[in-house]
């Protein structure tokens, strides 16, 4: 049988051909490629300047610093700062107990902030919250903090874990988080706390246009023989560059973070080889 092809059916299917070999964004833009410095943790604790050096020769573009860092004298996070520069890496974000959320902490830890070079003070936590009314208290907190941080030209976030993506009440605290906050306040999206928690992240972006700013590309797999987070990024979760390129067009996405939380090589072996298969996934 002799098939024809119309003229719309022709620019059809040419678009959907250049569509499909565009650039992972719509504009040509990519991501920056950093890592969750949680993930080499032990050895950060033991040898900051080394363990920098050795993420920069990984090939990563950029690192988020936790915990720990909001103890830092202002002094130290100036040399930190010398450090990430030799080395060309970007502080691109530092995750940030939920005690230092109060206007004087805050005040202080934006200072730590803006001498290393980070522009989200991400609440990586909020403890334990047990209602909805409560996690509305948390959203009011995040409200005030974006309000007092627009003013130095910082922006605040929170980063979910399983507990956010579960209901309660009837209800996922994320969406309570997402209804009571300003656009301005980021949700860094843990994919692998939210696949764990039984949630779609794909759907959850396309819900919250230029809200995911950053994503923590943790991995989670769950079958037989596998400790849900304890495997390289790339041998789970099966859509991580769909998630980008809907992260990416929704005009949020600015940086993607690695985040390998213990596998059965040595910490940095194992993000290397994260890095090695986030490069080969997108392409």
């Amino acid at each position: 049988m002799e098939h024809t092809l119309s003229r719309r059916s022709f620019l059809s299917a040419s678009a959907a051909l250049a569509a499909a070999s565009s650039p992972l964004f719509a504009a040509g833009k990519k991501p920056v490629l950093g890592l969750e410095l949680y993930s080499v943790r032990n050895e950060l604790a033991k040898d900051l300047p080394g363990t920098l050096k050795a993420v920069a020769k990984m090939g990563y573009e950029g690192v988020e610093f936790f915990g720990p860092y909001a103890d830092w004298k202002l002094d130290y996070a100036k040399e930190v700062r010398k450090m990430l520069d030799d080395l060309n890496l970007k502080a691109l974000s530092a995750h940030t107990g939920a005690k230092y959320f109060t206007p004087e902490e805050l005040a202080r830890v934006a200072e730590l902030n803006l001498a290393i070079g980070s522009k989200y003070i991400v609440m990586s936590s909020a403890g334990r919250v047990t209602s909805l009314d409560g996690w509305k208290e948390v959203g009011a907190k995040l409200t005030a903090a974006d309000a007092q941080l627009k003013k130095l030209k910082l922006r605040t976030g929170f980063h979910n874990h399983a507990t956010e993506f579960t209901p309660l009440e009837g209800k996922r605290p994320i969406e309570v988080l997402a209804a009571t906050t300003p656009k301005s306040v980021v949700l860094q999206l843990d994919v692998g706390t939210c696949l764990q928690a039984g949630s779609d992240p794909i759907e959850w972006t396309k819900a919250n246009p230029g809200r995911i700013v950053s994503i923590h590309l943790k991995d989670w797999k769950n079958a037989p023989g596998h400790e849900g987070y304890r495997i390289l990024l790339g041998e789970g979760y099966g859509k991580f560059k769909e998630l980008i390129q809907t992260a990416g067009k929704s005009g949020g996405l600015e940086y993607v973070l690695v985040e390998q939380e213990g596998h059965e090589l040595p910490a940095l072996e194992a993000s290397e080889k994260c890095l090695q298969n986030l490069k080969k996934i997108l392409g």
